[in-house]
């Protein structure tokens, strides 16, 4: 009698993640959620995922510079990427890009404090949950 070969389970990762926030007057300290940043070094993982609600944003700040926001956004899928695209910056290691990424800065665009998860290593679909549940607001 033939048994069918067992199905491996896919390993578990473990990894890091904060949520980028747009800070459209710092001195006012108010944020909207516009996207996620994953890392998981051990599988060479690093993504962003960006979704700013620009109505949102305008019901925050009638005043923000929304071209310059939707600029200092669209560089950090660029960063996560690293190569030429990137700058200097392209040239760090897959972890040195995301604790330069997740600095804390006093900037129109910010990060949460990093905050730690495990999965069954499907990372994109991490990334993709996460946007869902700090970003877009689904469950």
């Amino acid at each position: 009698m033939n048994t069918p070969p067992a199905e491996t389970a896919p390993p578990v990762a473990t990894y890091d993640y904060a949520v980028l926030r747009v800070v459209p007057r710092v001195d006012r300290g108010e944020f909207i959620n516009a996207g996620v940043i994953v890392c998981c070094a051990a599988q060479g993982y690093l993504k962003a995922g960006i979704a700013l609600d620009e109505a949102r944003l305008q019901a925050l700040c009638p005043t923000a510079d929304l071209p310059a926001l939707q600029a200092a956004l669209a560089a950090v899928p660029a960063v996560c990427a690293g190569g030429e695209a990137a700058g200097a910056l392209g040239r760090l290691s897959l972890r040195e890009r995301f604790d330069w990424l997740v600095a804390p800065r006093s900037a129109s665009v910010q990060t949460s404090p990093v905050h730690s998860g495990r999965c069954g290593g499907a990372l994109d679909l991490t990334l993709a949950h996460l946007m869902r549940r700090l970003v877009i607001c689904l469950k």
